[in-house]
């Protein structure tokens, strides 16, 4: 049987797991697209996170205008 403090620790590595895999790339769309790469912290809010893709999707990207 595993310890609470092991469980936690899993946990802990499997967020840091995700962090990389959802916030690295989405980071890199919205820096590419022109816009400040902490927007892509709407990823890990709920609701926010689909108006977020929504509007990266829709809107004229600063880097476009050149």
């Amino acid at each position: 049987m595993m310890s609470w403090e092991t469980e936690w620790a899993g946990h802990g590595i499997g967020m840091l797991i995700m962090l990389v895999i959802v916030l690295l790339p989405f980071w890199r769309i919205t820096k590419k697209a022109g816009f400040s790469g902490f927007w892509s912290l709407l990823m890990f809010v709920p609701l926010a996170n689909i108006l977020f893709l929504y509007y990266l999707a829709f809107a004229r990207w600063p880097n476009a205008r050149r």
